[in-house]
């Protein structure tokens, strides 16, 4: 199995929360159950606000072992040492934002669209992101990608050199549902209220991470 760019299992995105002590408690009992890395995600907030949140979790998800990215601004996340950036359609090209910070993992939404997977990885990505694969409280109006799809775009990631980019599935994932993901080919999952707003955060972690182990690997 060739060695990833970008870590299996729970990748947590922030909720819409302006308390930062909050959060950080959350992000610090989300890593206790296993998740691997985060990304802050707050598009409708002051700029000053978003920093200041960014530069509250970097440390903290340094201290911890998480991958730490922000949604669209990687300058912010050169500017506040955060590990990656990720970004959409109508944020800066994957290309652009590798030739100006060749360090950064940079990860890119493909939506339901495989050939845009295809050209990321080309440019230069270390993950792919597909979704909703279902239907999803945090963006309601999102198209679908089918479970076909995360299997055709990880036959696309396994063709690149090691390390090779990861497959990530995001949109209304549970628990429950997260071992079809995994039997389909996704490499991680992205959750942003399952995960944060449940009520034992640290043992919804473990249980959305559980299907992405390893075999004979304990759990946290």
């Amino acid at each position: 199995m060739k060695a990833q760019r970008f870590p299996s299992g729970l990748y947590g995105v922030t909720p819409e929360w302006d308390d930062t002590a909050r959060l950080l408690r959350a992000v610090q009992q989300a890593a206790a159950g296993g998740m691997r890395a985060l990304q802050l995600r707050r598009k409708d907030i002051p700029a000053a606000q978003r920093r200041e949140q960014a530069q509250a979790l970097a440390p903290l998800c340094r201290e911890l072992g998480i991958i730490f990215l922000i949604n669209d601004h990687w300058e912010l996340a050169l500017e506040i040492g955060a590990d990656g950036v990720h970004v959409g359609r109508d944020d800066a090209a994957v290309a652009q934002v590798r030739a100006q910070a060749p360090d950064l993992i940079i990860g890119a939404s493909c939506y339901n669209d495989i050939q845009r997977g295809h050209d990321l990885l080309a440019a230069g990505a270390d993950y792919i992101a597909f979704g909703a694969v279902f239907p999803s409280p945090t963006k309601p109006h999102a198209v679908r990608a089918p479970l076909a799809l995360l299997t055709e775009a990880r036959a696309l990631a396994e063709e690149q050199p090691a390390p090779r980019p990861a497959v990530v599935a995001i949109g209304g994932i549970t628990p429950e549902n997260a071992p079809l993901l995994a039997q389909a080919g996704a490499d991680a999952i992205a959750a942003v209220s399952g995960l944060f707003e449940a009520a034992d955060v640290a043992g919804t972690a473990a249980a959305y991470a559980r299907p992405f182990l390893p075999k004979g690997r304990p759990q946290p």
